[in-house]
């Protein structure tokens, strides 16, 4: 039986891409290990049909964590034998690709971003130029490279002049999906978005929005601006109100869950970087199969397959626009509700993971065929 070895710095409670990743490739017949990162205040992990591993690390951010857990990983996966050896993003890639040269053994690159060009690498030039070192010297030795979407992938292919595969984020289609859209936003759904609460995620304007919004908002995740958009919403008088519910982190189950109650989801970001302006992120899909209308941002993924089967509202990042688009849905045009929900449920039957699935293990399954690794 092949083992395949995956890294990431997140945790793997949440990740539901790799979950969706290395439980197929489970299904498959391989053997996978996932390997991520324990915080203190970690939950016990979830069973999963592949094997899982979490380090713990003194630092929790900043050069100095990824300093410790990359030797950390690096000296895990000297104990460990594979296969093939795939990195998650920059931030994993340099011990990994290291395992993958030591061992004379493929080495496989997922990107499910253009690190180089997030916000908070763009925002510091000095960091942004040694992140794209490391990619320089990682991406061209991958003998296998794919990415979430066909704009990042273009992306990639004009920097390094290879190829880059796609394997889209999508949720599964279950076969006790929702029924029939119903003829209005359902009573008692909310406004939903499910993420990290990062810069550039437009949750300053949608909290800014709220007070004049005919319904509230179910936030479900942290991240860097936790403590500042929570001191946002006590100033607009968010929390008193009940206009908005922050839920912390929800487990993937739990979260769907929560996705299949709600009346809208957001899936807004601002252009601080290549990496979001062609990004193509796991919620559009996750409201997609929900059965619910969204709010997008005018960037290229998102206009393309909006524009294909339209299931979503195009917004201007401001209170104004976002408090028109969501009174429109919630309050205003039923009519417009329903058909966008009924075009989500015909979209799902196009976009779902057993159609990612197979090109993903089409791709692993090509790596055993002659090639020549890169040095």
């Amino acid at each position: 039986m092949c083992t395949l070895i995956f890294t990431v710095t997140t945790d793997l409670n949440y990740d539901q891409r790799m979950q969706r990743i290395c439980g197929s490739l489970a299904g498959h017949g391989y053997d996978v290990l996932l390997v991520g990162r324990e915080w203190a205040a970690s939950r016990p992990l979830t069973a999963q049909a592949y094997r899982q591993h979490r380090l713990r690390c003194w630092y929790n951010k900043g050069k100095l964590f990824y300093l410790e857990f990359n030797i950390r990983l690096f000296a895990y996966l000297l104990s460990q034998r594979a296969a093939a050896w795939c990195a998650i993003d920059l931030d994993t890639a340099l011990p990994v690709w290291l395992r993958a040269r030591l061992a004379g053994q493929p080495f496989v690159y997922d990107a499910h971003e253009l690190f180089t060009e997030v916000p908070e690498v763009v925002a510091r030039p000095a960091v942004q130029r040694l992140w794209r070192a490391v990619e320089s010297f990682i991406v061209p030795r991958a003998a296998l490279a794919y990415t979430v979407g066909p704009a990042l992938a273009q992306v990639f292919e004009q920097r390094y002049g290879r190829p880059f595969s796609v394997i889209r984020n999508i949720s599964r289609l279950e076969a006790s999906e929702l029924p029939p859209a119903p003829p209005a936003a359902p009573a008692g759904g909310y406004i939903l978005y499910q993420g990290a609460l990062n810069a550039g995620r437009g949750l300053e304007a949608l909290l800014d929005a709220m007070p004049q919004v005919a319904g509230r908002l179910v936030v479900c995740g942290e991240g860097d601006l936790s403590a500042a958009l929570r001191e946002r919403a006590v100033r607009l008088g968010l929390l008193d109100s009940g206009k908005v519910d922050f839920r912390g982190y929800v487990l993937p189950a739990e979260l769907r869950e929560v996705t299949s109650h709600a009346a809208v989801g957001i899936m807004l970001l601002e252009n601080q970087g290549l990496s979001y302006y062609y990004s193509l992120a796991n919620k559009f899909f996750d409201y997609l199969h929900a059965g619910i209308p969204q709010l997008i941002v005018d960037f290229p993924e998102y206009r393309h397959l909006n524009q294909q089967y339209e299931v979503a509202e195009v917004v201007e990042l401001t209170p104004d626009s976002i408090t028109t688009a969501l009174n429109g849905l919630l309050r205003d045009n039923p009519a417009r509700y329903h058909e966008l929900a009924q075009n989500c449920r015909r979209a799902r039957l196009a976009f779902n993971w057993q159609h990612e699935e197979q090109q993903l293990v089409a791709l692993y399954q090509s790596l055993w065929v002659p090639q020549t690794i890169p040095a």
